[in-house]
């Protein structure tokens, strides 16, 4: 009984240690496309202004349909969040 009780604890501390892994690959994949997204918005700019423009105004009327169909209650949530000064 004691060596599956060790088992149960090895088990255990071996997924402790995968899901710190996991946020980190998670952080470190976050961390890449916030990168790479921004300097590929530029060069796309740079290259193919017409195009740059057409994905700019694809995203800000995404933006503002996500906007203008959020419940009330998502903006009241967001305003907590709203620095005061």
């Amino acid at each position: 009984m004691q060596l599956l009780d060790e088992l149960d604890d090895v088990v255990a501390a071996i997924r402790l240690v995968s899901e710190r892994i996991r946020r980190f690959l998670l952080f470190l994949s976050l961390l890449v496309v916030s990168t790479l997204a921004p300097i590929a918005g530029i060069l796309l700019a740079l290259r193919h202004p017409p195009i740059a423009m057409a994905t700019a105004m694809i995203l800000f009327v995404t933006l503002i349909y996500r906007a203008a169909t959020m419940p009330a209650s998502a903006f009241r949530s967001l305003a907590r969040f709203t620095p005061t000064t």
